[in-house]
């Protein structure tokens, strides 16, 4: 049965918040709040919070900047996943996995579907790995992001649930880059 493994040490990670909107500021921005709200509570560390307008280059230099940042280990951005025009997440950000998560999607609709029915298929959240460095892509309802931390996140990247998480794998998500090739 999964669950917490409470004879395993809890594992801080950093975690950088990135809030995409053309109108919010960070007094504002209650989908970022939600989730340094959480991740805090469950003992992680919030490494970097920003904000950046609903352009592709903009996000894209955003996580760039934190993938390559050694004290970065997960990213989770908010807003942008619908299909309006000026919705870029995905655009932006997918370009930039190694590997995509495509249980991510699968499973965030999962739970999306009980909370808000058939709604679900106008979000377009995804997930992937790029430079060891975990990305999440959520829609921007402070709902979303609470669904995605309380029902997925907030177990894979806790080191002590099993029978596995993101946090184990860690050490070798750039294994390909110390062998020298992809």
């Amino acid at each position: 049965m999964p669950g917490i493994d409470e004879a395993r040490k809890f594992v801080p990670l950093n975690i950088a918040v990135l809030t995409v909107s053309d109108t919010r500021r960070l007094d504002d921005d209650t989908s970022g709040a939600t989730l340094v709200e959480r991740l805090e509570k469950a003992g992680h560390r919030l490494a970097d919070r920003a904000i950046a307008a609903d352009d592709v280059e903009a996000i894209r230099a955003r996580v760039t900047g934190w993938i390559a940042d050694p004290g970065v280990d997960v990213v989770i951005t908010t807003g942008g996943t619908g299909f309006t025009g000026r919705d870029v997440t995905p655009e932006a950000i997918a370009p930039l996995f190694e590997k995509h998560m495509e249980g991510f999607s699968a499973v965030f609709h999962r739970v999306s579907y009980d909370k808000i029915g058939i709604s679900t298929i106008q979000s377009r959240a995804t997930a992937g790995v790029a430079g060891a460095t975990y990305i999440f892509v959520l829609p921007g309802s402070p709902g979303a992001c609470r669904d995605a931390w309380d029902d997925i996140l907030v177990h894979q990247l806790d080191y002590r649930f099993r029978p596995c998480n993101f946090v184990e794998i860690m050490p070798r998500l750039n294994e390909h880059l110390r062998r020298g090739g992809r």
